[in-house]
């Protein structure tokens, strides 16, 4: 197991350092001078402050010592400064991403409840009408929009019922009961999708496990369908539903767009969205790297804990 954490660690050591390269060389390949398109078209053409901001940006400095130093400034989680307003990139990351995260692990949490029990039912009640109604919901929870389901879920608990907050953030330690109440929405929102997703992939590997030969074997020896299906079906299927729901979990931290603005919620992809409407690219930079080594932390997490679940992975 030792040496399955150091390939992993090394992987993902790697995995960084391409996506760091990759965000560098975009920035220097886009097309116009970037400390131009920071400026704007009125200083943009000035050039005593082109050459300026290209001294700030360190654009004046030859390509592999550019590299050499962003590299470095990486693995001391140094991101620069912010060009809108001179904040420490680094303050920018700490202050959203663990609101974030908070908002992915509690919709995954939502749609695992959600999705895992409704997968086994269908699963359990095969060509039934249970399994017909279960699949129907599944394929509109998939095939609706976020922002769709997000409007409206606000119109019916918002505006309709009075019951939760439409938009906004509250800070826990504030005051932790209006910061749930706020919660709520948003995750419900990404959790309905979610939820459909981590049914179907339940209902499917369900059925593939049940048809395994040793189901039968189990049924032959007296061992009672509740023990079958829970100790050893459900056990064997649950494997490939955490896959899905670690990639989902992933994805959910850099692709939680629609419903940060949709909810007013102040995370990492609202954040980076308005970096690249403000041309900041120490910011874009660092929320970028930020999002991407928390999807390949997450990834490494579900292989390690694949590998525990099924010791046949190893």
């Amino acid at each position: 197991m030792t040496r399955i954490l150091t390939v992993k660690i090394v992987t993902v050591l790697i995995q960084v350092l391409v996506v760091a390269t990759i965000v560098f060389s975009l920035v220097r390949i886009m097309p116009g001078d970037p400390a131009v398109m920071v400026l704007g078209t009125e200083r943009g053409a000035d050039p005593a402050a082109v050459a300026e901001m290209r001294h700030t940006l360190g654009l004046d400095q030859p390509v592999l010592k550019q590299y050499a130093s962003w590299i470095s400034d990486m693995v001391k989680l140094d991101f620069g400064t912010s060009l809108l307003d001179q904040m420490d990139v680094k303050s920018y990351i700490t202050q959203r991403l663990p609101k974030t995260i908070e908002l992915a692990i509690v919709a995954i949490v939502i749609a695992s409840l959600i999705g895992i029990p409704l997968g086994i039912m269908a699963a359990l009640k095969r060509g039934g009408i249970v399994d017909l109604a279960l699949s129907s919901i599944a394929a509109l929870g998939i095939s609706f929009p976020v922002y769709v389901i997000g409007t409206f879920f606000i119109l019916f608990f918002s505006f309709k019922l009075f019951l939760l907050p439409a938009s906004g953030y509250v800070d826990f330690a504030e005051d932790p009961i209006n910061h749930m109440k706020r919660i709520v929405l948003p995750a419900i929102t990404l959790a309905f999708g979610l939820a459909a997703t981590i049914a179907r992939m339940t209902r499917s590997s369900m059925l593939e496990v049940l048809n395994k030969d040793f189901v039968q074997t189990l049924r032959a020896k007296g061992l009672s369908e509740k023990k079958i299906i829970f100790k050893h079906v459900f056990r064997n299927a649950i494997i490939s539903v955490i896959t899905v729901i670690g990639l989902e979990l992933g994805g959910l931290i850099g692709g939680t767009v629609l419903i940060e603005y949709l909810f007013n919620w102040p995370g990492m992809s609202s954040l980076l969205v308005n970096s690249i409407s403000n041309r900041d690219y120490p910011l874009i930079q660092g929320c970028i790297i930020t999002i991407a080594t928390c999807y390949i932390l997450v990834n490494m997490l579900v292989d390690i804990l694949y590998g525990i679940m099924d010791p046949r992975t190893r």
